[in-house]
């Protein structure tokens, strides 16, 4: 894209220091750069502003339900972008997607029934079946043509004929990978064969960064992935918008709906006013911002990829998607990467927290000048140790 084109800067530095930020004020008072938690530094699409203050000057906030017009956009937006008929009625909307993959570990196992779940991967995944106290059978993430994958067949083993849900994460947190066609109808085949029903957590479909990529939902495959699934979207990190909370539970299985909105009767709160104000204005009017964020993002990849893979005892492999680089720190001669890089000046996320501690997630959705800046200060660190 030419830089004439350009109608939105993503060079804009915001001050977030004052807005009580969970990702700047963790470091409040100190000079390192906060790079860890999946929210982006940049101001949401112009057109989500303009219908929040409009939504504001109306001046009452009482409870709230979607409109009409936000289920048809997306409806139709799972058509447009994935060729996927849904029904409006699939559609059940959530204050954030965490706690879709917590009522999903219930919803779709019995007691006793054992939850699958890739590892090194999101936090609340290993957490929800913790929580929901069923048994979990990590199927680790491992790398194979550049690309980070889980084993099922390795998970498989271990299942021992008492399997009942299969959580998947496309794209990939941590890894950026997206799954070919191929990928997930293996994946189907591994959860028919072990009758699970499957939560796809999806939230990070819209941020492809290969423009030979295509983002497929899993439910999208056929009928039986249809039936057997509860795909989790939200255009929160897409249009950085996540402390609002909205999100989407699709839910085609009339039954798995029923007992989806069973078990979070009581407990989950409704989405509030303003966070469906923005989801509308996000997709109805935030393409062509979403298209230049892209092209900013991936830019961010290619100079990171680069400068990373420059530094001895670090690799980074292809980011397919997301704005979160997966480091792989092992070579690197310091017991914790996570601890050293934060005494240089960077706040990266500690790949124990996801699965392997000899592992940091970088979040480069920040602007070039602190991308440049904390890359410098991991050069330094990185040169200290010769």
């Amino acid at each position: 894209m030419d830089a004439s084109t350009h109608q939105f800067d993503f060079d804009k530095e915001v001050d977030r220091t004052k807005s009580h930020s969970d990702k700047w004020d963790k470091y409040k008072g100190q000079d390192i750069l906060p790079m860890w938690v999946a929210d982006s530094d940049f101001q949401s699409p112009p057109a989500v502003i303009e219908a929040l203050q409009e939504r504001v000057s109306h001046g009452v906030f009482g409870y709230t339900h979607a409109s009409d017009t936000l289920t048809e956009i997306f409806v139709a937006r799972m058509k447009s972008r994935y060729n996927w008929d849904i029904q409006p009625e699939w559609v059940v909307y959530l204050p954030g997607l965490v706690c879709g993959l917590n009522i999903a570990a219930r919803a779709l196992t019995d007691e006793g029934q054992t939850i699958i779940s890739p590892s090194p991967i999101y936090p609340p995944f290993i957490s929800s079946a913790k929580f929901a106290e069923r048994p979990l059978v990590k199927a680790t993430v491992k790398l194979t043509d550049g690309r980070w994958m889980p084993d099922l067949e390795e998970a498989g083993d271990q299942l021992a004929g008492k399997g009942g849900l299969l959580q998947m994460c496309n794209p990939l947190n941590p890894g950026g990978t997206v799954y070919t066609r191929e990928e997930l109808e293996a994946t189907l085949a591994f959860a028919e064969k072990h009758d699970l029903f499957v939560c796809s957590d999806e939230i990070h479909c819209d941020l492809i960064l290969d423009g030979d990529k295509q983002h497929i939902p899993f439910a999208s495959i056929n009928e039986s992935a249809e039936q057997r699934s509860v795909t989790l979207m939200a255009p929160s990190k897409t249009f950085n918008i996540a402390g609002l909370g909205a999100s989407i539970a699709i839910i085609p299985n009339a039954k798995l709906r029923q007992r989806f909105s069973k078990i979070k009767r009581g407990i989950v709160p409704g989405v509030n006013v303003l966070a469906f104000t923005a989801a509308e204005a996000a997709y109805q009017h935030g393409e062509a911002w979403l298209q230049e964020q892209l092209c900013y993002l991936a830019g961010h990849r290619d100079y990171l990829m680069q400068e990373i893979n420059a530094l001895p005892g670090m690799k980074l492999e292809h980011i397919e998607a997301t704005y979160l680089a997966w480091i792989d720190c092992s070579e690197l001669p310091v017991d914790n990467p996570h601890r050293f890089f934060e005494e240089a000046g960077v706040g990266l996320s500690p790949g124990l927290d996801f699965g392997n501690r000899k592992f940091v997630r970088l979040n480069f959705g920040c602007t070039r000048k602190t991308l440049e800046e904390a890359v410098r200060r991991m050069k330094a660190a990185v040169s200290s140790l010769a």
